[in-house]
């Protein structure tokens, strides 16, 4: 098995290095961005790959984007402190494999990585009951959003203005402009400051 980590701290990658490791037979690749992760990923072509949601830059939403578009049987594991299901629905529906909090426990991603390397696909227990929830419930506006509104709405919650979210995404100003007075109507909001302090209340890690 060959599995590509992808995560901007060095301390991240090296745990999961060493934890595919103890538990598998596996040789690991690490990038800490979007284009070098892409690029080893067309030269080595992983098993699997274990995909930090929130990289710097386009994150890891957008990278899953790409990647699926050269390589649609690309087997990726969402890994992150993104516990919210809106990001783990947009993950999973974007063709993501399976998604698995970082506070979850080692074994939830231990069995992620078996059944993703196996064809399955995995959500660690804690989130998909949350999912379950959320899906029964239809007062949640965030469900409304597409996975590049969420990406924006992650990036503005970051503190990100929309110059720099145009310029890391790699799409126009007014691109991100328009989205935004699209998501302040489907989410019920007048200003791009109630977009930041939705994003920041709501998508917090």
């Amino acid at each position: 098995m060959k599995v590509l980590i992808v995560d901007d701290h060095g301390v991240v990658r090296d745990g999961l290095s060493r934890l595919l490791a103890v538990h598998f037979t596996a040789e690991t690749l690490e990038a800490s961005n979007v284009d070098t992760a892409l690029e080893i990923y067309r030269t080595e072509q992983p098993t699997l790959v274990i995909l930090d949601l929130n990289l710097e830059g386009p994150g890891g939403l957008e990278m899953l984007r790409r990647l699926l578009i050269t390589q649609p049987d690309a087997r990726v594991i969402m890994f992150s402190m993104h516990h919210e299901p809106i990001y783990a629905v947009r993950a999973l529906r974007a063709g993501a494999s399976g998604y698995v909090g970082k506070s979850a426990p080692v074994e939830e991603l231990l069995a992620a990585i078996r059944t993703v390397s196996a064809g399955g696909q995995y959500v660690d227990r804690d989130l998909a009951s949350r999912i379950a929830l959320t899906h029964t419930s239809h007062d949640d506006p965030l469900q409304a959003l597409s996975l590049r509104e969420v990406e924006i709405l992650r990036l503005l919650g970051q503190g990100k203005s929309l110059t720099a979210i145009s310029e890391g995404l790699g799409i126009a100003y007014k691109t991100v402009a328009n989205i935004c007075t699209q998501m302040k109507a489907k989410l019920g909001v007048d200003r791009t400051a109630d977009l930041i302090r939705l994003a920041v209340e709501t998508l917090k890690p």
